[in-house]
């Protein structure tokens, strides 16, 4: 037994400095956080894994209204079993602006702070619209090389990125612990995995969806506001639109401080439930233009003929003949907004439906179908 200790030791070892001679050794911090606590993948409590940024709220919060029929009408049986089989956390029906339903499991409550993974997509293209609006960058057709020179000649433009049509060289893998997107969630020194992308294939003709995208957009406002994205973020939108909580932006490390635009923020439901209002009302909060009308309703539509299921930075639906615009997460995470009856669902959790030929997995579809039959509509 000590001499095959020794051995498996000595294999150990040799295993660990292949991992830092090779710079994969953030493949180690992986194990730390996700296997040695019992997980699989990345959960929704991993933040307080990493080095963090904080979003600041303001002090003049402005909480959603009750609607008056709030959590009279119970869940479908079939609506309560996909949320116990996909260990739902928190699931928000809001109509007419008001909360009309609400339901937490498992010790979650309106507080709780979960990651919102790919839903951070739709507010760093929110956090875009900004700074266009602000004049700090042009327009969508600015070229992502007036910011970063690694990009000269490409013809690469921010509203590609923003679009999903970018052309990088990024490898969108969840399997492989070898994956720049493994790379990208776990390494530090984030800006120099991005930076060193190439564009091979032509920007702006194709749908294509790469997280890549989204981490260099958030490099870009970063870089054309000279301010930290998680404040810029505060400034825009946490504190004009009355968050009810700051809230938590996963960074590279203690270091960089490079926040991972493309996902990882930790807030809760009620307050993710805010950009479908947002741009349900044509970029209008309270009375104040936050974002340009246009540019929400150009995010919100196709930018491709042949991919109706994206815009930009937010995925899109005509399930039920219903056209919705969605926050999404790689955990089943959603803020789904359909403008015409007024109505938001939130749901956060552990793990989302089957994935299939469809743009969306199973559960999407069947959350919207349940919630139509609660509220009456279908």
């Amino acid at each position: 037994m000590k001499r095959f200790l020794l051995w498996f030791g000595g294999i150990l070892t040799v295993m660990i400095l292949l991992l830092f001679i090779t710079d994969y050794n953030y493949i180690l911090k992986g194990v730390r956080v996700v296997y040695l606590t019992g997980h699989t993948t990345a959960f929704i409590d991993d933040h307080v894994y990493f080095v963090n940024d904080t979003i600041p709220a303001g002090v003049a919060p402005q909480p959603w209204p009750k609607h008056s029929v709030y959590n009279e009408v119970s869940p479908t049986e079939r609506l309560s079993e996909i949320n116990k089989a996909l260990g739902t956390v928190a699931f928000l029906i809001i109509k007419n602006d008001s909360l009309w339903y609400e339901n937490y499991a498992e010790g979650y409550g309106p507080t709780s702070q979960t990651n919102s993974f790919s839903m951070a997509k739709s507010i760093t293209s929110a956090l875009l619209g900004k700074a266009i609006k602000d004049g700090y960058i042009t327009g969508l057709e600015q070229p992502v090389s007036h910011f970063f020179e690694e990009f000269e000649g490409s013809r690469l433009t921010v509203g590609d990125l923003s679009s999903m049509s970018s052309g990088l060289d990024w490898d969108e893998s969840y399997t492989s612990p070898f994956s720049v997107t493994a790379r990208s969630y776990y390494d530090d020194d984030l800006a120099e995995t991005i930076l060193s992308l190439q564009v091979v294939d032509t920007p702006g003709k194709s749908f294509n969806y790469l997280s890549g995208n989204t981490q260099l957009l958030g490099m870009v406002i970063e870089k054309a506001t000279q301010k930290r994205l998680a404040h810029y973020l505060s400034e825009s939108f946490w504190i004009p639109m009355g968050f009810e909580q700051p809230a938590l932006w996963q960074v590279d490390d203690a270091t960089h401080q490079l926040v991972k635009s493309y996902c990882c923020i930790a807030g809760n439901a009620r307050d993710f439930a805010r950009f479908g209002k947002l741009y349900s009302d044509h970029g209008r909060w309270d009375g104040k233009q936050l974002l340009d009308s246009s540019f929400v309703a150009r995010s919100i539509v196709p930018r491709f003929e042949e991919s109706p299921e994206y815009g930009y930075g937010f995925w899109l639906s005509d399930h039920l003949d219903k056209k919705s615009f969605v926050m999404r997460g790689i955990l089943g995470q959603y803020v789904i907004t359909i403008p015409e009856d007024d109505l938001i669902i939130v749901r956060l959790g552990h793990d989302r439906g089957e994935k299939n030929e469809l743009p969306f997995s199973q559960d999407f579809y069947t959350y919207l179908e349940e919630v139509y039959r609660m509220i009456g509509l279908n």
